[in-house]
């Protein structure tokens, strides 16, 4: 390895190119809501339900792809799952019922999703060590950017050639982009050497495999911390457009509020991912957790419109970092031997709270014509989960 060129960054940029397109072409997905109404007459009811269906299709299958990525290595993974994301991308093109949405989301694009995350992020977490957060925050801000961007381009491509037409295109280019951005990234085994001095200063954990990890206390308070916070990062941005009009912003005005989200994000992914190299994990991870705090605290306490903004610059920090700070801090724990299925596992309980957090959030505010109770609701839970966090040891005990 040469000071001049450095092949782990291959592997990172393989990583940025999945995570790009997989969720900027996930939030594209809002495009359709208007030509599904007006072409087959579907309530945004199901619309949604089918994005619930593929964050429960992504927990559920989170754990089984880091198991195979821990096996077989993340290029046969992510080929095999780009190709099948990108046919259900372009499946959509051929739908006349609602069932046919819910099919191509689960089975399709949930594979996708579950793949997108743990498998780019485990691997990345395998070649650097000192490093590590800083280069999870780097591919996360790919994921900021696909967000930002491809749903322009998707629009274009709709305006250009009508949706059937553009939807399948965007699929087949999607299968493209994911498997040659697929050969990029492997383990280091199937590579070059991670011997990089700056690297190998660095102490690495004793590898713990997953029988062993899944039985200490860490796991189970990370595990619960995941499904306490992830609510959080789902609700907001869902619910804050109409909470924004709600207090007298205009549709435009509020939708800016998410794109200010979006905005700080980027920045939170960066600063936490450097705090990890710098200060660890467990104490990134609360320094993450407690703008999403500070922010719904914040918004049970303000009636001003045009504060809204400050405040979700502050959340959008904690929400960025919290997409950062997991993959690193569970490799400072266990190890990287088997980080993949490890971090699925964890996924997996914080699906299970990221599909409830809207729901509930909703479901209250249609109870009691406010978000003031679903807002303290969910302060609790981040407030829950920073304690579960500070509790946390510096280290694994040795007798785990």
């Amino acid at each position: 390895m040469t000071p001049s060129f450095d092949p782990r960054y291959r592997i990172v940029f393989g990583a940025c190119v999945t995570q790009f397109a997989v969720i900027g072409l996930l939030f594209a997905y809002g495009l359709f809501f208007e030509i599904f109404e007006n072409e087959f007459g579907w309530p945004r009811a199901v619309l949604s339900g089918a994005m619930s269906l593929v964050v429960l299709s992504m927990g559920f299958l989170a754990a089984f792809s880091g198991r195979l990525s821990d096996l077989y290595g993340p290029r046969i993974v992510l080929s095999v799952s780009g190709i099948v994301f990108g046919i259900g991308v372009a499946s959509i093109s051929q739908i006349s019922a609602p069932w046919h949405l819910f099919l191509i989301f689960t089975m399709f694009i949930g594979v996708g999703m579950a793949t997108h995350d743990v498998v780019t992020l485990s691997t990345v977490a395998r070649w650097f060590v000192r490093r590590r957060g800083m280069m999870t925050g780097v591919v996360k801000v790919a994921t900021a950017i696909g967000q930002i961007s491809l749903p322009a381009v998707v629009a274009a491509l709709i305006a250009a050639f009508g949706w059937r037409d553009a939807i399948m295109m965007t699929g087949f280019a999607a299968s493209v982009l994911l498997f040659g951005a697929a050969q990029l990234v492997r383990r280091p085994e199937e590579g070059e050497a991670t011997g990089a001095s700056e690297e190998t200063a660095t102490p690495a954990p004793a590898p713990i495999d997953y029988k062993a990890a899944v039985r200490t206390r860490v796991f189970w308070m990370l595990c619960a911390a995941q499904f306490l916070f992830f609510p959080i990062l789902s609700a907001i941005p869902l619910h804050m457009v109409a909470h924004g009009s709600d207090l007298g912003l205009s549709v435009t005005q509020a939708a800016g509020l998410v794109s200010t989200i979006g905005a700080a994000s980027i920045a939170g992914r960066l600063i936490v991912g450097n705090l990890i190299d710098r200060i660890g994990g467990r104490r990134a991870y609360m320094l993450g957790l407690t703008p999403l705090v500070l922010s719904l605290l914040a918004l049970l306490a303000i009636d001003v419109p045009w504060m809204l903004y400050g405040v979700m610059a502050l959340y959008g920090i904690g929400h960025g970092g919290m997409f950062t700070v997991v993959s690193p801090t569970i490799a400072e724990y266990f190890g990287v031997q088997s980080l993949g299925a490890l971090f699925g596992t964890i996924l997996f309980f914080g699906s299970l709270g990221g599909a409830a957090g809207p729901i509930m959030t909703g479901f209250i505010f249609d109870w009691t014509g406010s978000y003031a109770v679903a807002f303290t609701i969910l302060a609790i839970m981040g407030g829950l989960a920073l304690l579960l966090i500070s509790l946390l040891p510096r280290k694994l005990p040795s007798s785990a």
